[in-house]
């Protein structure tokens, strides 16, 4: 009978900002491959594929920030050489400044990846490989709501916020982008490295889905987030609440006070986006919930957000999201209704 390959090894790296329920949950579902298919159809478990082992700079358990304790395996200097590692989402704010904070784990992630390591990332765990320099001219993604500061943080990374999963440097720099995405990360590196069939058995024993719709169809508000200019806060709010009025950017303009041009400028410089952009993302938000909580046909729901040419919506909405509005209904109505009832129980 031949041997059994020895296991990969995965290191799942752990700092302070770590989420606890990704680090554990990549630890667990990282420990699967090889062992439990067997466990469940013959009783016996199988040979591990992967061992996964959590590193940390520092010796010792710590909390992570929802008062959970990550207890290390072992630190960086100490960890056998792995083949990958694995970086958890970071429990941070879009405007924080990670400069410094990571200079030992960032030199040990630019070591492995000389060495010829692979780097996967979830969520807002790619920043500390931006911070690292390894994403300087790299396509990447992160969560959709810190691409923005992303970029403007890092101007040199490709970022990609429609993308729920991209793989960039030569195929070894892997980054899954939002929430719940770090299954399909998880999954991904079993298919690489151990083969498809177990990473099929794996997201068949887990329940695990695979993200196919991506980040696009969360992402169109993106960059709305209140801003410290009174005058476009002001109407920010307006909007919100008139989304469906004729001419909302002459609207807007005449209630800040501004000539339009001038309004229009300084909406752009607050926002990021110019306004009639921001009055499409509000009315694709609530075109999202009438779809999500009714049976409203196409162009009554095009009428309630303002537009006339429900074919306009319809585009706009397959451009916007990544899904034409009959595609969105199926997939997310269900979901609402589930959400809506364990609501009520």
């Amino acid at each position: 009978m031949p041997e059994s390959p020895d296991p990969l090894i995965v290191a799942i790296l752990a700092v302070p900002e770590s989420t606890a329920s990704t680090l554990y949950g990549m630890y667990e579902i990282l420990e699967s491959p090889g062992r439990d298919w067997s466990l469940l159809t013959t009783g016996m478990p199988g040979q591990p594929r992967i061992r996964p082992i959590i590193v940390s700079a520092h010796e010792g358990p710590f909390r992570a920030p929802n008062g959970l304790w990550i207890e290390p395996g072992c630190t960086l200097d100490a960890c056998p050489a792995p083949h990958v590692v694995a970086i958890p989402d970071l429990t941070m704010t879009p405007d924080e400044d990670l400069s410094g904070r990571y200079s030992a784990e960032s030199r040990w992630l630019r070591d492995r990846y000389a060495a010829g390591g692979t780097l996967a990332t979830a969520c807002t765990g790619a920043w500390i490989l931006a911070e690292a320099g390894l994403l300087d001219g790299q396509d990447a993604t992160t969560h959709w709501a810190y691409c923005d500061a992303m970029g403007s943080r890092y101007p040199s990374v490709r970022l990609h916020p429609s993308r729920s999963l991209v793989v960039s440097g030569e195929g070894r720099l892997i980054m899954a982008g939002g929430g719940s995405s770090w299954h399909d990360l998880a999954l991904f590196l079993i298919a690489r490295f151990v083969g498809a069939e177990e990473a099929m058995r794996v997201a068949r024993l887990q329940l695990l889905d695979w993200h196919d719709v991506g980040q696009q169809p969360f992402a169109a508000l993106m960059r709305s987030r209140q801003v410290n200019d009174a005058v476009i806060a002001r109407c920010q709010e307006w909007i919100a609440r008139h989304y469906d009025k004729d001419s909302p950017v002459a609207a807007m303009a005449q209630l800040s006070g501004l000539a339009e041009r001038s309004f229009k400028r300084r909406f752009a410089q607050a926002l990021g986006m110019p306004p009639i952009e921001y009055v499409h993302a509000v009315r694709l938000e609530e075109s999202k919930r009438l779809l999500e909580t009714s049976g409203l046909p196409l162009d009554e729901v095009a009428s309630r957000v303002g537009y006339e040419d429900a074919t306009f919506l319809g585009r706009l909405f397959r451009r916007k999201v990544g899904l034409t509005p009959a595609q969105y209904r199926k997939r997310f109505r269900a979901l609402r209704s589930a959400l809506d009832s364990g609501a009520r129980t």
